[in-house]
């Protein structure tokens, strides 16, 4: 049964002008799994970009924010985006389904918490 569904859009621009005024950004938001993922791409800040938005969307179907780190949104080996939650609380769902998409501008994701 869905218990909770979130999306989010950013602008690719304002991640890299985050991460640009302040390095710490980076540090503070994303984990060193997302990190290590994005610095491998040629496109790094639409990959940060749709992280971002999917820990927004992910919030948005929760209900409630957790740590930035405590969720993370990883790759199976099929490229398929899965997000990996680390919780420091109780959280109320059995699985998540996470969509993103990203172009020069926008990042987007989409949420989906089941029980």
């Amino acid at each position: 049964m869905i218990i909770g569904v979130g999306i989010d859009i950013i602008e690719v621009a304002r991640v890299r002008k985050a991460i640009e005024r302040n390095p710490r950004f980076v540090d503070r938001v994303f984990t060193a799994g997302e990190i290590a993922y994005a610095e491998g791409k040629k496109s790094r800040f639409q990959h940060l970009a749709a992280r971002f938005a999917a820990k927004e969307a992910f919030f948005k179907a929760l209900g409630r924010r957790i740590g930035w780190t405590d969720v993370e949104v990883a790759n199976l080996p099929s490229g398929q985006p899965e997000l990996v939650v680390h919780p420091t609380a109780d959280l109320d769902f059995s699985s998540s389904r996470v969509s993103l998409s990203h172009l020069a501008e926008y990042a987007v994701a989409v949420v989906v918490l089941e029980k």
